[in-house]
């Protein structure tokens, strides 16, 4: 039941030979990739109004420089990646670019603020996304946890199918996203050349401004809307994470993937700014209805289809936009898995060829996420930005290190050229972000982002305790300098409860290994069952002697853990073999019937060192027992209290 249900939600299982089939074209990375920022512009408009707002009218006036200022920082950050691209095409981003040129520390660093904020996008979308919805149907706000909480199953899921099949089912509401958006524009332009064009349905109301402004203040206030109106630049580092996803020439498509998002979200983040303006949008504290879906209302018309459809369009890209935490987040985690800096689980790749652990942790850390903050939006976005820009920042740092180095090693004169060209743009990007990075700590911990700054510091402890602990278990394990040794007995001893197929299959097993020593031994939970075995065993005659052990608090395996652990005090040399009877069911329910001790006493024996556990499976139900032989009709069913 469990694998055909599997195979439903995510698929067949794939060849490892069928890896090149995944990888993607540009216009299929695109949606993959690029829904983040792209979206991004959908509510940073709004998280600059919102920040403006406080200082009254005059204070909204500077909208369009903060709006500026925010497009010229994307630019550059586009630019500089560009560089990471072709300089790393086997991706890992800010982490492997940190590890490369500024050591350990920093990569750890680097490696920490891109999973926080991988999660952070996905529980930032999706809510956004859910925000977009109870905008144009208010009915629905109170399901707003639920509906995030599913909608990002659904994106689990999706992703869990493969990278491509996801990329095939999101690019239509990324492209219909900016289709409507670039539609909204010329409707914008042409009902204001014809003075038809409504104000938003905010733009009346009163807006007193409630902190001082004027000088320093204004200052102020203007450096904290910029540090909100760079959430439009989340997830332009989820491409150079992503190289050896695209199709080849990686490297030249990934750089045109990151150019195209580039123009794509530096246009509809300064048509969308320019609107607001236009139409004095104000931002409301709750987020309903949202800066975008009163321009909607306002060029569309409220109940106008292209309304609804703008709605839908941009409530599909904004959760989608989570999609890119979905193809960033598995892949870094698979690198530090490699890396021996997270489990060795996260670099595995599952039936679709996707790393399914990395989704599947990324998916339950963001729904406890929506959840702990009831999905709210203004809360969640205090906590975003901050791991953004410090990926940002030791990303560049290390890329001018990077080029430092290619400088010196560099003797065509055209090449250093070029090397010096590339330095020079991720010096602006380093420069950039750095400035950036303290604006938006200043600005952001004091509102709640401390939270953000705390899950980075845990987690780069506990990376470094994972990379730690490897290290140890590498050299434990070490096979250098070791020969191999026999050991000196072997004692075995054979778990019985009855005498049945099962039991008298266990021992004849244990006596064709040959050990030194070879005795049964059962736990006396009742003495008038104890003696009929007893009994039986001496009319049987078998060649094996028969140890009963006492177990007064009815409990199997702590008198047999204990009598292994004194025969290991009195031969430290030898081998303990312990081979237990299990059955195996053929179907689920039938696990229920039976008290499954065997799995008990494997699991208390499993810590004992020195001891060796051989399963002897016995197979109800069926009548080839392999080895075993067949299996009697009268047997076929017998329940074994091991």
């Amino acid at each position: 039941m469990s694998l055909l249900l599997k195979r439903l939600l995510v698929g067949r299982p794939m060849r490892s030979a069928r890896l090149g089939e995944t990888l993607l074209p540009t216009w299929l990375a695109l949606p993959v990739f690029c829904s983040d920022p792209i979206s991004s512009v959908a509510y940073a408009t709004e998280q600059i109004v919102l920040v403006l707002a406080a200082g009254g009218l005059a204070a909204l006036t500077q909208t369009p420089w903060v709006g500026l200022a925010v497009v010229m920082l994307l630019v550059v950050v586009v630019a500089s990646y560009r560089q990471t691209c072709f300089a790393y095409p086997n991706g890992g981003g800010a982490f492997v670019v940190s590890r490369d040129n500024l050591g350990e520390t920093a990569a750890l660093v680097a490696a920490s603020a891109l999973l926080v904020d991988y999660v952070m996008t996905v529980a930032v979308s999706v809510v956004s996304g859910v925000v977009a919805i109870t905008s144009a149907l208010p009915e629905l706000a109170p399901h707003a946890v639920a509906l995030s909480v599913g909608f990002v199953v659904v994106l689990a899921l999706a992703n869990l199918r493969g990278t491509k099949e996801s990329g095939r089912a999101f690019a239509v509401p990324t492209y219909a996203f900016i289709g409507l958006t670039l539609l909204m524009f010329v409707v914008a332009a042409v009902k204001g050349w014809g003075g038809t064009l409504a104000l938003a349905e905010t733009a009346r109301l009163p807006l007193p401004a409630t902190i001082h402004i004027g000088g320093m203040f204004t200052v102020i206030l203007l450096v904290r809307a910029f540090a909100s109106g760079c959430t439009a630049l989340t997830g332009v580092e989820a491409i150079s994470n992503g190289v050896p996803a695209f199709r080849k020439p990686k490297s030249r498509n990934a750089a045109l993937t990151l150019t195209l998002m580039g123009v794509i979200a530096v246009t509809l983040f300064a048509g969308i700014t320019l609107l607001a303006v236009r139409l004095q949008a104000c931002a409301e504290p709750d987020g309903n209805p949202s800066v975008i879906s009163q321009i909607a209302t306002s060029v569309f018309g409220g109940g106008s289809a292209l309304f609804y459809l703008f709605q839908a369009a941009t409530a599909g890209i904004l959760i989608l936009a989570a999609n890119t935490a979905f193809n960033g987040f598995p892949v870094l985690a698979s690198i530090l898995g490699r890396d021996r800096y997270l489990p060795r689980q996260l670099h595995n790749r599952g039936d679709r060829l996707v790393f399914s652990n990395g989704i599947l942790l990324l998916a339950g850390v963001a729904v406890a996420l929506i959840v702990g903050f009831d999905a709210n939006i203004d809360k969640l976005i205090q906590l975003y930005i901050i791991g953004v820009f410090t990926s940002f920042t030791l990303s560049q740092v290390g890329m001018v290190r990077h080029w430092t180095r290619e400088l010196a090693d560099e003797r065509q004169p055209r090449r250093r050229r070029s090397i010096r060209r590339s330095q020079a743009i991720n010096l602006v990007g380093a420069v950039s972000t750095t400035v950036v990075l303290v604006v938006v700590f200043a600005t952001k911990v004091a509102h709640g982002a401390w939270l953000a700054v705390t899950a980075m510091i845990l987690l780069f402890f506990v990376m470094r305790g994972i990379n730690r602990y490897y290290a140890r278990v590498s050299h434990e394990i070490s096979a250098e300098d070791v020969a191999p040794t026999l050991p000196a007995r072997v004692h075995a001893i054979v778990l019985v409860s009855r005498l049945h197929r099962p039991a008298l299959r266990a021992l004849a097993l244990a006596r064709a290994t040959r050990p030194d020593v070879l005795e049964a031994v059962t736990m006396e939970l009742d003495a008038a069952e104890t003696r009929e075995l007893v009994g039986e065993w001496a009319r049987r005659d078998l060649p094996v002697r028969l140890k009963v052990l006492a177990a007064p608090y009815r409990d199997l395996a702590q008198p047999l853990v204990e009598y292994v652990r004194e025969l290991r005090r009195y031969e430290p040399r030898s081998v303990i073999t312990v081979f237990i009877p299990e059955y195996v069911t053929t179907r689920w329910w039938q696990n229920l019937l039976h008290n499954q001790s065997a799995l008990r006493l494997k699991g208390r024996l499993l810590f004992t060192p020195g001891v060796v556990v051989v399963n002897v499976p016995y197979h109800l139900g069926v009548v080839d027992q392999g080895w075993l032989g067949a299996a009697a009709p009268e047997q076929v069913g017998t329940t074994l209290k091991l």
